[in-house]
């Protein structure tokens, strides 16, 4: 037996255990590759990759210790007696070598893989492989298969509430926080809105970010049910809730390989509405030739595939294709959109037009679930709700119930961005923006991003601003002004405004 110990070093999702090399209970003298092992004495075996060490200060002979994810996992306190055995590997692996040869899987495959990632049975190679090999073609049966076993054994039930509603956006849209509004309308009309949401992956800021500006949204999945119950409404970061846990160790090795497609993203997005209880979803296919989704053609064919998933599933799912060509509102970064939000919701009469066009028409659709409404009201409801302040009120009331945010401060590092040319803004290219306010800290400090101060179709003078950047950091600060140089962003009368 071994004595457990706690490291405490995070290996993004990858359980790691760590033996000495006089290991008294184990030979590791002939360890030559990686090696998996199966650690017993919790409830369940925990699976994780041998790591072997010759200091006797990080771990003793008779130790064995593990790093957060399986210290976590094992769920026992340190002293714990332990034993070891090699593991052999998932047999669901075979089903991997399949689909890399070209094969259809069968339902049964797809839950054999999500039940052994779950358990942490496979590396991150191994996920790696498997997405790589179904990233070539999912069929759409395939991708029913996929989201079914993503689902997991933890769904979210709603009591009696026949229409439980949230709204996902595909992204690739710089700012476009149009989740927070519409949460706050369709909570204040009274349909139940569990709203899910997702922290930066690749852009400036998700919507866990933005909203996180405001409030609190890493509650746990009681905490969650509770207020939906009680407000009708709540928005918390996926991460911290108990549900599709597969999901977020394949996105987190999605992000390392910086993979991306359609098939996968749909069956996550799905899988995790299914396992909040949400049973009405609206479904934001921005179009753009800088966003994720490049053309309608595209959009279309991804529209079906979701559709037949959904109704497969008994999910009632609108999707609508919107106008992705430009970024939405005016601040790009959590603080900034945060800002947007707020004006939009207070009223103001500088809240960004754009913003509060689309939320009402997205907050209408949802609305349009409620079969008292007739098709076309849901707009104008959704209106009276925002002008006469119950959206602000609903708002208030989320951010007070999950207890209010210490407020960031915008970057302090700023650089106007002006045009070198005289002309009208023609084109905003969403990829270059999105990345010029990562590059200057956006992701990471909630103050940075950019402030967009012209829009497509604003007008233009010689040496007016475009937009400002904003960093908290000044090395970010520094790259974010050394690469703007070369391309801003945007195009003034066909001719891109270069430096």
């Amino acid at each position: 037996m071994l004595s457990l110990k706690h490291l405490p070093l995070s290996s993004f999702n990858e359980n790691l255990a760590y033996l000495h090399k006089d290991c008294a209970a184990y030979k590791v003298d002939d360890i030559s590759t990686l090696t998996k092992i199966e650690i017993h004495g919790g409830v369940k075996p925990v699976y994780a990759f041998l790591q072997v060490v010759d200091d006797a200060k990080l771990v003793k002979p008779t130790e064995i210790a593990l790093n957060n994810e399986a210290f976590k996992q094992i769920n026992l306190p340190e002293g714990a007696n332990l034993s070891i055995s090699l593991s052999t590997p998932p047999p669901s692996l075979a089903s991997v070598k399949r689909k890399i040869a070209g094969n259809i899987l069968s339902s049964g495959e797809y839950s054999s893989i999500i039940n052994d990632i779950t358990a942490k049975r496979y590396s991150n190679m191994d996920i790696a492989s498997f997405l790589v090999a179904s990233g070539s073609f999912m069929s759409a049966p395939e991708v029913l298969s996929m989201t079914e076993a993503l689902v997991g054994d933890n769904v979210f039930h709603w009591d009696n509430e026949g229409i439980v509603v949230d709204h996902h956006c595909l992204g690739g849209v710089p700012g476009n926080k149009t989740d927070i509004i519409i949460t706050a309308i369709v909570g204040a009309y009274g349909l139940p809105i569990p709203k899910t949401a997702s922290r930066s992956l690749t852009s400036c800021a998700g919507v866990a970010d933005t909203m996180s500006v405001l409030t609190n949204v890493d509650i746990d999945d009681k905490t969650f049910k509770k207020l939906v119950k009680e407000n009708r409404a709540a928005v918390a970061c996926y991460d911290g809730l108990n549900i599709a846990a597969a999901s977020k160790m394949i996105s987190s090795v999605e992000r390392q390989i910086g993979l991306t497609q359609q098939e996968h993203i749909t069956s996550s997005i799905l899988a995790i509405k299914l396992a909040a209880g949400v049973t009405h979803l609206l479904l934001d296919i921005p179009v753009g030739p800088k966003s994720r989704i490049k053309s309608t053609n595209e959009a279309m064919r991804l529209r079906k595939l979701i559709e037949y998933v959904g109704d497969m599933l008994s999910m009632e799912i609108d999707v609508v294709i919107t106008d992705g060509s430009e970024p939405i509102g005016n601040g790009v970064g959590a603080v900034l959109e945060a800002r947007d939000v707020m004006k939009v919701l207070r009223n103001k009469e500088d809240a960004p037009q754009d913003l509060l066009e689309k939320s009402l028409f997205l907050a209408g659709r949802i609305l349009e679930f409620d079969p008292k409404l007739r098709g076309g009201q849901g707009y104008l409801v959704a209106k009276e709700i925002l002008t006469s302040g119950r959206a602000l009120e609903m708002i208030n009331k989320i951010i007070h119930a999950q207890g209010k945010a210490p407020q960031p401060q915008v970057g302090h590092l700023t650089r106007d961005i002006v045009s070198n040319v005289s002309g009208v803004v023609e084109a905003i290219d969403n990829s270059r923006i999105n990345k010029i306010g990562v590059w200057a800290g956006a992701g990471q400090y909630p103050g940075a991003g950019l402030d967009l101060l012209k829009k497509v179709g604003d007008t233009v003078e010689q040496g007016e601003t475009l937009y400002r950047i904003h960093s908290c950091n000044s090395t970010d600060f520094a790259y974010a002004n050394s690469v703007v140089d070369g391309y801003t962003g945007y195009e003034i009368s066909g001719r891109p405004s270069n430096y």
